[in-house]
């Protein structure tokens, strides 16, 4: 729908659904900017979080009959 459809529409509706439109596109408004305000991810941010057993790597118990 181009911009000219969409504003004869508009003219179309009686008043009171006229401001709700404006209240929707105030709505759109504040939502488009609380996306644009996401911070950044920094590199290593979650350093010290996970932690990884030093027998990570060693061969399971389970799976001994199969090697």
């Amino acid at each position: 729908m181009s911009d000219l459809q969409l504003y004869t529409e508009i003219l179309s509706l009686p008043d009171n659904l006229k401001e709700e439109v404006s209240h929707f596109v105030e709505f759109l408004k504040e939502k488009s900017k609380k996306a644009n305000n996401l911070k950044e991810r920094q590199y290593g941010c979650a350093k010290g979080f996970f932690t990884v057993a030093p027998d990570f790597d060693e061969p399971l118990d389970d799976f001994k009959e199969y090697m």
